[in-house]
């Protein structure tokens, strides 16, 4: 059987060039890196300001109080990726014995005691200190415009705040004075501003000039069309003294003291956060070596098992061993082998992985890969398969499997990665993404999530919140993903870098929670085995499991379950649900918000899609 051929008609061209490429989860930020490559700035000077604008234009999604993760290369050292480390750990105060003494048996979903210190606004500045080109004040200026003089708001973060506005009026006022001015919730398309946000980036820029001076700042570069490019140290110590006001400076002051003050959570009942200056200043955001595997004569490079990243590598080891057909998302028999690869990698994910030690070495070798191989049958298994370790003992934890019910249905809409929000706020891994490349070779792909909206309630004079990304570790001591002050949660943030030959050529990622390795898998078999563009990698039918434990509070699982883009067809939906998978039709057009940039080594050709769900994510570039 030959591998499905993609479709004729896909929704917008792959974009096709030379001089540079931009995708991301909303237009703005596309349109916004675009431009600072334009104007001579480099990959990373553009991403970053691309990643300041979706703070502002995707509240429901990311914020500056929350996390990130990123891959890239540079064009000076390509054949070595590197990871941005912008995971913050849990504070000092995030004990096991804390929270059982709060009456909490799970962390919460929403409120402050489910986030870890902010990692992301010291990530995106690290990159840009130390592989950017451009000044602190110009890359902020596209973001500071948005907030300070207003954008579009978007139907979905009207939605959002309309199924939280009984929340906001009731317990987070300060969160109902910003998202709700008048006590009115916006129309969409109604122009929105979120000026104390754009004040707290001009007093990062402002520490900058206080530091090294304001003679070679940048100016405003949304109005000023000048090609700042910053001279060496003097650059360096602006971003260096941004980075410290945001860490222990006036943004750490105003986080610790406002989450002294109790405040309703997820829960149902008020508690007081434990994020401290000492835990602020504390994090330092860091480049890693990412963990690799060869999959088709490509290099796929993943974020450590502090997160979920092994868990893609792991689903293409035991998918290596197939023929194409049975990798082929589109047909059956590869719909039911990859879902039940995925199953296996999840398990291994929730019972293995945290920010401890892991033995990676076996969860990736081959016979380890060969054993679970092995496993897969012509039905679908219900049960939770985590395997042995490398004695052939089982995993010392194994996380309780909450089963999926009534309340759940509330929680999760089947669709993009943006499910709909309870009313006390819980959501269940809203995120955006980024992708640029440039004409020198330099190309990265991250994604921001937390600190949306509805996580917890905005910090008076910053207009943010902070985000929630405890509520992936477990008040468990056994398990390695377990709660402790200054360990990491393990993240569903994972973008991916595909290189061949020693050559970055494909930079990808997705929202989604749990989905986005799922997701990000089906992009890389279509393109990889099957042959196809970017664009219809992304436009084509999507799929997942939901046999998995959740990582997004209250953490259930469905046995079995599959969630499927009606798209697939039907012959293949029903005889996925006769070989037993619990099937959910999600809708012609509902999972998935990939993106992605690539780049053909040998002849300098770039290019760039961008899903077309949710019209709201855009590829730019030429």
């Amino acid at each position: 059987m030959a591998y499905t051929p993609p479709a004729a008609f896909t929704t917008r061209p792959t974009l096709e060039g030379h001089f540079g490429m931009s995708a991301s989860t909303h237009w703005l930020a596309t349109a916004s890196a675009q431009s600072v490559l334009e104007r001579g700035g480099n990959a990373f000077d553009a991403a970053v300001a691309g990643a300041f604008v979706l703070h502002v234009v995707e509240p429901h999604l990311n914020g500056p109080g929350g996390d990130m993760t990123g891959v890239f290369a540079t064009a000076e050292d390509p054949s070595h990726p590197q990871i941005l480390m912008g995971q913050g750990p849990a504070p000092a105060g995030a004990t096991i014995e804390h929270y059982r003494s709060e009456g909490l048996d799970m962390v919460p979903g929403a409120g402050a005691l489910a986030a870890a210190v902010p990692g992301s606004v010291d990530a995106w500045l690290l990159l840009l200190q130390e592989h950017g080109t451009w000044e602190l004040a110009d890359v902020l200026a596209y973001a500071i415009d948005y907030a300070e003089n207003g954008h579009p708001v978007l139907a979905r973060v009207v939605g959002t705040i309309e199924r939280v506005q009984e929340l906001f009026t009731e317990h987070w006022p300060t969160s109902a004075q910003l998202w709700m001015p008048g006590g009115r919730i916006p129309a969409a398309g109604e122009i929105i501003v979120n000026r104390p946000y754009a004040e707290v980036l001009r007093r990062l820029i402002a520490a900058g000039d206080d530091v090294a001076g304001a003679g070679a700042a940048g100016t405003d570069a949304a109005d000023s069309g000048s090609e700042t490019q910053g001279s060496g140290d003097a650059r360096v110590e602006r971003i260096r003294a941004a980075r410290t006001a945001w860490k222990s400076g006036f943004v750490a002051e105003a986080i610790a003291e406002f989450v002294t003050t109790p405040h309703r959570h997820s829960t149902g009942g008020d508690h007081a956060g434990v994020i401290t200056v000492d835990d602020m200043s504390g994090f330092d955001a860091e480049f890693e070596t990412p963990v690799t595997i060869t999959f088709r004569g490509y290099e796929i490079a993943k974020i450590g098992p502090w997160g979920q990243g092994p868990a893609l590598l792991q689903t293409l080891r035991i998918l290596e061993g197939f023929d194409d057909e049975r990798l082929d998302p589109s047909t059956e028999i590869g719909a039911h082998t990859i879902l039940e690869a995925l199953k296996l990698a999840m398990a291994d994910r929730d019972a293995y992985y945290g920010d401890a030690d892991v033995d990676l070495d076996w969860l990736l070798s081959e016979d380890y890969a060969a054993s679970r191989r092995a496993l897969i049958a012509d039905t679908a298994s219900d049960e939770f398969r985590p395997g042995p370790d490398r004695n052939g003992d089982a995993p010392v934890f194994t996380p309780p499997l909450v089963p999926e019910g009534a309340d759940k249905e509330e929680l999760i809409k089947a669709g993009i990665g943006e499910p709909t929000v309870q009313k006390n706020g819980t959501n269940n891994g809203d995120t955006c993404h980024i992708d640029v490349v440039d004409r020198w070779g330099n190309i990265i792909s991250a994604t921001p999530s937390g600190g949306w909206l509805q996580s917890s309630p905005v910090v008076p004079d910053l207009g943010f919140c902070l985000g929630t990304r405890l509520q992936m570790m477990w008040l468990d001591e056994t398990s390695p993903s377990a709660l402790r002050p200054g360990r990491r949660p393990r993240t569903t943030l994972t973008p991916t870098l595909i290189s061949k030959n020693g050559q970055p050529v494909i930079a990808l990622g997705s929202p989604g929670g749990d989905q986005q390795e799922q997701w990000q898998l089906l992009m890389i078999l279509r393109m990889l085995v099957g042959g196809y563009a970017p664009q219809q990698a992304i436009d084509a039918p999507a799929l997942h499991t939901t046999a998995l434990a959740g990582s997004f509070w209250p953490r259930t699982w469905v046995p079995a379950g599959a969630v499927v883009e009606d798209r697939l067809g039907d012959e293949v939906i029903e005889g996925l649900s006769r070989r037993g998978h619990e099937v959910t039709r999600a809708g012609d057009w509902e999972l998935g918000r990939l993106s992605c940039v690539t780049r053909e080594p040998e002849t300098g050709t770039l290019a760039a899609a961008a899903n077309p769900r949710g019209a709201q994510g855009y590829a730019a570039g030429r």
